[in-house]
């Protein structure tokens, strides 16, 4: 599949989920490839698809509305990537967006079982469609400024990734997007770099 804005090829399952949060998740379906960005979502069925990928779903025999589920859900992540960013920085920011979001994510309890056959509670999504897929996604980010310890919310360390992680590690000293991804690709250059160096002298 090739990236309508940057000519590149990309995955065609869709953005790599590896943030460990959904917040982080989000921001992540934007990308940089050899130094030129890559946009994930092109239409409403892109969002979707994501969505889906995090077990998010219309209700059965939902109507979405393809372009304007894209519109919302770019601004959902241009809002997100704005206030997780400052809140790295420790600069206040402005919630009114991301609330309107959360305002306009109505759900309901729902008593249910789960695939053992035990009760469980949870709650459902009521309402407009498009806020019911993308209110979790807000909650999620919300959740993040709330609670999240952000000495732990990181970017890859690698010069051209611009993804973002949630380090869950034991240690906490994750420093790539993905060691399969970002760490072996720093791993090679450091190699190339030694050989160079040594050929050199």
């Amino acid at each position: 599949m090739t990236n309508a804005d940057t000519g590149r090829t990309v995955d065609p399952a869709g953005p790599p989920l590896l943030a460990d949060h959904l917040a982080l998740d989000l921001l992540n379906t934007e990308a940089r490839v050899d130094g030129a960005a890559v946009e994930f979502w092109h239409t409403g069925d892109d969002v979707l698809r994501w969505l889906a990928r995090q077990a998010i779903v219309p209700a059965p025999g939902t109507e979405v509305d393809p372009a304007a589920l894209l519109a919302q859900a770019r601004a959902l992540r241009a809002l997100a990537r704005e206030l997780v960013g400052r809140h790295k920085e420790g600069k206040p920011a402005d919630a009114r967006g991301l609330n309107a979001y959360l305002h306009a994510y109505l759900s309901a309890p729902h008593l249910g079982q789960d695939a053992d056959g035990r009760l469980v509670l949870g709650r459902v999504p009521r309402g407009d469609a498009i806020a019911a897929l993308l209110g979790p996604v807000a909650e999620a980010v919300a959740q993040l400024l709330a609670d999240g310890d952000f000495a732990l919310v990181r970017q890859c360390e690698h010069p051209d990734c611009v993804l973002w992680f949630y380090d869950r590690t034991k240690a906490h000293k994750r420093r790539w997007c993905s060691m399969a991804l970002c760490g072996n690709r720093h791993k090679a250059a450091q190699f190339r770099k030694k050989a160079s160096q040594g050929a050199a002298a």
